[in-house]
């Protein structure tokens, strides 16, 4: 039994042999990498990183072909539906740092640090001229 990617698949490899076109030609016209579309024509969906990329290149290439978007929506709903996806972490504002400003007292230390540094490095420098005679 062929599962409904597969058959999906089928409808897009036998449109694109029906107009003859190669999937470089096709790679050229949709900047969708080749090996996404013989994903697509193969039915193997776990190639792709992420369900959005794949509805969208499954969206273009069948536009690309003349295919019924929509028709192929209804018949095969669960090929092009989104699923919620699942992940180990999560990305959001809430998880952003927030800069405020430097009133904490630490964050001034290194500064403090590095002018001290250059401070005492002048000084040297001058004292060790003026002992060497070279200012007046």
């Amino acid at each position: 039994m062929m599962t409904d990617a597969k058959k999906v698949g089928e409808i897009f490899r036998a449109k694109r042999e029906e107009k003859r076109i190669s999937l470089k030609e096709i790679e050229s016209s949709t900047s969708i990498r080749a090996n996404y579309l013989v994903a697509i024509e193969e039915g193997s969906v776990e190639k792709f990183h992420s369900t959005v990329y794949l509805y969208g290149f499954m969206r273009q290439y069948a536009a690309f072909l003349g295919l019924d978007v929509e028709k192929m929506t209804r018949e095969f709903p669960d090929v092009f539906k989104l699923p919620k996806e699942k992940h180990d972490f999560a990305y959001g504002i809430g998880t952003l740092e927030m800069r405020g400003n430097s009133s904490h007292g630490i964050k001034w230390i290194p500064n403090l640090l590095w002018s001290l540094g250059v401070a005492v490095v002048l000084f040297l420098a001058w004292w060790l001229a003026k002992k060497l005679g070279l200012l007046v």
